[in-house]
């Protein structure tokens, strides 16, 4: 279930470079140079973006990266201080597998799953990145991953039943699951 987009402007987001990219184009006088970028904001509080620039100079590809972020905002559903659920999620061919983890596990992440998480303040979690390990397509895929999540009072209502309800049958399969493996 994708969430919907948050207004930026009454967040206070930080920034963070995740890759700096020097592209080129071959022209007839010779090679044209660019810079592209990808930047993550968040608030650590549960909200983060993801963002592409790219502009001949480097800080003005942040600056447009920044931008194309705050305008993709978006809310993570969140359990304490890890994610409700795992969830398995593709991007071109990067998948990105995220895990709820125990409290003071820390962020278990690679290169571009890591700013993603860390943006959105999660403080436990499991990560594995399969496929491709382009930065690119890795940090798309974690925010596709989180903005995906859905908490126990969403899954709840979608259902038709009280949050409370939904638990007690979680915690009722779990035992038997143990048993069967």
């Amino acid at each position: 279930m994708a969430q919907k987009r948050i207004n930026s402007d009454d967040l206070e987001l930080e920034e963070r470079v995740v890759q700096i990219n020097r592209v080129s184009k071959v022209v007839k006088g010779g090679r044209r140079f660019s810079f592209s970028t990808v930047v993550v904001v968040g608030d650590g509080k549960g909200h983060v973006g993801v963002g592409m620039g790219k502009a001949g100079e480097v800080p003005e590809a942040i600056r447009k990266g920044v931008e194309a972020a705050k305008k993709n905002v978006i809310r993570v559903p969140m359990t304490n201080t890890t994610i409700p659920h795992d969830i398995e999620v593709a991007f071109s061919s990067a998948r990105v597998r995220l895990l709820p983890a125990a409290p003071g596990t820390g962020v278990i992440a690679g290169r571009g799953v890591r700013p993603v998480i860390e943006a959105a303040g999660i403080k436990d979690i499991l990560s594995k990145s399969y496929g491709s390990n382009n930065p690119v397509n890795v940090v798309k895929a974690a925010f596709l991953a989180l903005s995906e999540l859905s908490s126990l009072e969403e899954q709840a209502r979608m259902r038709g039943m009280t949050p409370h309800e939904l638990h007690q049958r979680r915690v009722r399969r779990e035992p038997e699951a143990q048993e069967a493996s």
